[in-house]
């Protein structure tokens, strides 16, 4: 699976987003070290500390179904610039990644514009938390 494959998956979901108080919708689309992909898209609520972003809601679903070693992420949105990932979904997807190894994230938005990183370098020492593991 490339990320033009997962893109579209991202820009296909994005459609089932929920988010009537912000109209920002984001699609998510996950590939696990298996090879098999799972989607998100952001679920906003009222109390908006308790919306769930799209990368997040990707991870829960791959978790559900026995998935748990993931390796990139395709991120879209209709935004001027492509997104990246908030600090809590960083948190969230590296706990995911296989020991030793990093993630590929990519954003894109329609105008063509794509964010190209990896998990580490977004969020470096994800695994040196405060159990200093």
């Amino acid at each position: 699976m490339n990320f033009d494959q997962l893109f579209e998956l991202a820009w296909e979901v994005r459609q089932n987003a929920y988010a009537p108080y912000s109209n920002f919708r984001v699609g998510a689309a996950l590939l696990t070290k298996d090879g098999k992909v799972f989607t998100g898209c952001n679920v906003e609520n009222l109390s908006f500390g308790l919306t769930i972003c799209a990368e997040r809601a990707a991870v829960t679903a791959a978790i559900a179904a026995g998935y748990a070693e993931f390796v990139s992420i395709a991120i879209v949105s209709e935004s001027v610039s492509p997104v990246s990932p908030c600090g809590a979904c960083r948190q969230v997807l590296s706990e995911f990644v296989p020991a030793n190894e990093d993630m590929e994230v990519r954003s894109a938005n329609p105008a063509g514009d794509i964010f190209e990183s990896t998990l580490n370098a977004l969020l470096p020492r994800a695994r040196a938390g405060i159990l200093g593991t």
